[in-house]
């Protein structure tokens, strides 16, 4: 792996030529570029490091290798190479450089709330079948994503494969530059045990992720859409009633925890109209309260939801 890094020491802008700022995230910024030596079109992601005296630090090696090891399955964004260089400061800039796709699932459901029409069934089980083994993808090799929403979900257009993006750079690669607009630091995807401040939180914060991307695919608008996270929590009260410690043992113990307005539960099918019964089961079982109650990105995959569904190209 610390070859990799030595072998690209040649500046990454003497291989690419950038095309257009296709994006400005937490961590940096995201470039079309083309390759310079086949014409490839790609995504180039540079990202500040963690500095240490070393240089690029092990925590930055690791992930990488991470990376390269995900993006083997389909349904995570393909990490096509990393190169090194220096900003004007000397400080060690990364260069990702990741396989381009040309939109997003925000874009997309965009798209459709701009004529007023929603997306088709079978369209939004065929992104949500690929999100969940995705998902159970990364899960199932001890990675968490903690930032699953929309905007990082890509997306091929004409053959409606997706991917997922932004795995893991949230933890070692990078330090965030600056905040963003709320909007790319967004609380609607967030689980109610991160926002009540656990600190031990697992799996089940991405599945729940899944479940607010899954209702928006259906409704074309945000489910949960918070602006500050008492206004998140409050949202999710609303919905699926204030919690306690009968339905979600522990909770009154964690540290955001307050006395809250006491609501009760209203049916999913109210604000998820057009979402046949098996649909319905499957979004309950991704937005339980108790965080080991919710689903596994595994067993949603086996869920009857998905059962006449042609899975062999997915």
């Amino acid at each position: 792996m610390e070859k990799v890094f030595r072998e690209n020491q040649k500046s990454a802008m003497d291989a690419f030529e950038k095309l257009e700022k296709v994006g400005e995230g937490t961590y940096g910024k995201v470039y079309r570029a083309r390759e310079k030596a086949t014409g490839k079109i790609v995504a180039l992601k540079k990202t500040r490091l963690h500095e240490d005296d070393e240089g690029v630090p092990s925590t930055t090696l690791r992930e990488v290798s991470l990376l390269r090891m995900l993006s083997r399955d389909p349904h995570v964004v393909r990490l096509l190479d990393v190169k090194q260089g220096q900003n004007k400061d000397g400080k060690t800039i990364l260069y990702l450089v990741f396989e381009y796709m040309d939109t997003d699932l925000k874009k997309f459901i965009r798209s459709f709330r701009q004529t007023g029409e929603t997306v088709p069934p079978k369209t939004i089980k065929i992104l949500m079948y690929q999100l969940c083994k995705g998902v159970a993808f990364c899960h199932g090799h001890g990675v968490l994503h903690r930032d699953l929403k929309p905007h990082n979900l890509l997306m091929d257009r004409k053959t409606m494969m997706l991917k997922i993006a932004d795995l893991g750079l949230a933890r070692a690669v990078t330090v965030p530059l600056k905040k963003y607009t709320h909007e790319i630091l967004t609380l609607w995807y967030r689980a109610p045990e991160v926002l009540l401040g656990a600190t031990h939180y697992s799996t089940p914060v991405d599945i729940w992720s899944v479940g607010c991307i899954f209702a928006e695919l259906v409704t074309n608008q945000a489910l949960f859409p918070g602006d500050s996270e008492l206004q998140q929590l409050l949202h999710i009260f609303r919905l699926l009633g204030t919690p306690n410690e009968e339905v979600w043992p522990g909770v009154s113990k964690l540290m955001n925890w307050h006395e809250y307005p006491q609501w009760s539960p209203k049916s999913l099918a109210t604000v998820v109209p057009n979402l046949d019964s098996n649909g319905l089961d499957l979004l309950w079982k991704m937005l339980q309260y108790e965080p080991s109650k919710r689903i596994s990105a595994k067993t949603a995959m086996e869920h009857p939801y998905f059962e006449d569904l042609d899975k062999s190209y997915l």
